[in-house]
């Protein structure tokens, strides 16, 4: 018996791709992309700062074809929380994490990301600037 025939010598039929069945990929592993991805994206950190952490709601994607590169009907909309170092762009540093958490997040699990909320927790100010630690003005 060849590969990819029966047990009588017959192609099996194919399935069409409605009822083959889906993968379903839930929103605490994409949180855990996304987080690895801003770890990513923002570096080593000061031993005091927390490493960023996500909050992830899959939704289905609008009906229609499907961009390049996505395999999934459904887009992933991220929160980002996470602690830098001061000084610093801040606003650069945030798209840096967007475009990163986006893209990691479309190239593992196949799904839209059409936003990524970055919250900024905490600025820790650079111990080279001589700084004191606490309130800073």
């Amino acid at each position: 018996m060849s590969e990819g025939t029966g047990a009588l010598g017959t192609r099996p039929a194919v399935v069409p791709p409605g009822e083959r069945g889906a993968t379903r990929i839930a929103d605490r592993v994409v949180a855990k992309i996304a987080s690895q991805a801003a770890r990513e994206a923002v570096g080593p950190l000061p031993p005091d700062a927390a490493p960023p952490h996500a909050t992830v709601a899959v939704r289905p994607h609008a009906p229609g074809p499907l961009p390049t590169g996505q395999t999934s009907t459904e887009a992933a909309h991220v929160s980002v929380h996470l602690e830098l170092e001061y000084p610093c762009d801040i606003g650069a540093r945030s798209r840096q994490v967007r475009r990163h958490v986006t893209e990691r997040v479309n190239a593992l699990v196949g799904m839209q990301v059409p936003e990524v909320a970055v919250y900024v927790e905490r600025l820790h100010p650079e111990a080279a600037h001589g700084l004191a630690q606490g309130r800073t003005r």
